[in-house]
């Protein structure tokens, strides 16, 4: 528990790209993948601009969110959306409530801008007890097949109009990187996301 420490969370700054990387490659367990995702869309040219959110403990990054650009697929148009991804926490700093703030935050920040969706990946479980619900079942196709159907998930924002569905569509890092849905000989038989 957080007892007598100071968790903040704020906007991202360039003195904690280091940190990020760090909690990504913590909480990932993986080959520095998904920090290096965070990096290049830090950078990539997007139609709107990315938001990335820190947590910290004692001044300490313990925690990062992001919001990046995608496309939303609609039979009328293509329709800018957000995309949360990667969130992640230290793992000496799990199980205390802060990616349950830092999604909350996310959510909030992108209520602030005229996006009508954010789209994720994830756990139901995690995610649903924190406002999005399953994206299949209200007009929304996954980007890939490798998502599983409940992991495929959204939160509609004020700008959310009927006409507004179709199939999400990510940045080309989210490709380029192979951070689209989990990879394994098992990804078809899992009724579940446990990678998230």
């Amino acid at each position: 528990m957080l007892h007598d420490s100071q968790m903040m969370i704020r906007p991202e700054t360039p003195h904690d790209i280091d940190a990020v990387r760090d909690v990504h490659v913590e909480a990932f367990a993986d080959d520095g993948r998904v920090a290096r995702l965070v990096d290049v869309l830090r950078a990539a040219e997007a139609p709107l601009p990315p938001v990335s959110l820190v947590a910290t403990v004692d001044d300490r990054v313990v925690g990062h969110v992001m919001l990046s650009a995608g496309r939303l697929d609609a039979p009328q148009r293509l329709v800018d959306v957000l995309v949360l991804s990667p969130m992640g926490v230290r793992p000496d700093h799990q199980n205390q409530g802060i990616g349950t703030q830092l999604v909350t935050e996310a959510r909030h920040a992108a209520e602030q801008t005229t996006v009508p969706l954010l789209f994720l990946e994830g756990s139901p479980a995690y995610y649903g007890a924190r406002g999005f619900r399953s994206a299949g079942p209200v007009g929304f196709r996954k980007p890939s097949l490798r998502i599983p159907d409940a992991a495929f998930q959204i939160a509609t924002l004020a700008g959310h109009e009927p006409w507004m569905t179709g199939t999400l569509v990510y940045s080309e890092p989210f490709w380029a990187l192979d951070c689209v849905g989990p990879r394994g000989a098992d990804v078809r038989d899992r009724p579940e996301p446990t990678s998230w």
